[in-house]
């Protein structure tokens, strides 16, 4: 299978040095250099995986991150050459899968790249298999419907807008409802290795998920934070 990867970077040289280590691995890479081009691109292209550069002219890459968020569920790796937690955690909140620090090795970003795009593959698989066999399987928790072949959730019968790993988050803590999951626990199921964002990052996409599902999500009735130990989904 060929996958398309999308590069967003605006220093010529680091844009050069991707696109020729992506497309040496046998990827169809597309490149641009702002944010506005970046959506241009996304729409026509409608690549598998997005790298994206933070520090972008006009359109900066957190604002393209949150525009993209809305109309593609693929991958979204951002880019930051500051290690200032804030915008990591920002770049997570507004819909990013993954991110790196520059400078940062090749090796690594291949690596990413792979894993992310593996995965990509996987669904795509379970959902083709999933789509041939009948019926498709929902999970219903009190007003959530959750689809795990369509990849989506309703809320009172209304489509909910989540990213890639609210989803897996969601299905993941649904399909253990009752139980109490550690962020390891999870950080392992749903992101499937070794992730440098660490347990943080569960706390960012539940957080993200308590305002898409919770009634109040200040004081959530059904994804509940158990003190010490992790969360548990009551469904």
């Amino acid at each position: 299978m060929s996958y398309t990867v999308l590069v967003v970077e605006d220093e010529p040289t680091l844009l050069e040095t991707l696109e020729y280590n992506l497309a040496h691995q046998g990827y169809n890479v597309r490149t641009a250099t702002d944010g506005l081009k970046a959506l241009e691109t996304a729409r026509e292209a409608r690549p598998d995986i997005i790298i994206l550069d933070i520090m972008l002219p006009g359109l900066d890459g957190l604002e393209v991150c949150r525009v993209l968020r809305h109309e593609t569920n693929v991958p979204i790796l951002l880019l930051t050459a500051r290690a200032d937690e804030v915008d990591k955690v920002v770049g997570l909140e507004v819909g990013a899968d993954d991110y790196l620090t520059k400078p940062f090795s090749m090796r690594e970003l291949l690596a990413r790249v792979r894993a992310h795009l593996r995965r990509v593959r996987l669904m795509r698989e379970e959902l083709t298999a999933t789509e041939r066999a009948a019926p498709r399987e929902h999970l219903v928790c009190g007003d959530l419907v959750i689809d795990l072949a369509r990849r989506e959730v309703r809320k009172s019968g209304q489509a909910l807008r989540l990213s890639p790993k609210e989803f897996e988050l969601l299905a993941f803590l649904a399909q253990h409802r009752g139980h109490v999951l550690s962020r390891e626990q999870i950080l392992d199921q749903v992101w499937g290795w070794s992730y440098a964002g660490g347990t943080r990052t569960v706390d960012v996409h539940v957080r993200s998920l308590r305002e898409k599902i919770e009634r109040d999500p200040a004081n959530p009735e059904r994804l509940v934070t158990v003190r010490g130990a992790g969360y548990r989904f009551e469904g």
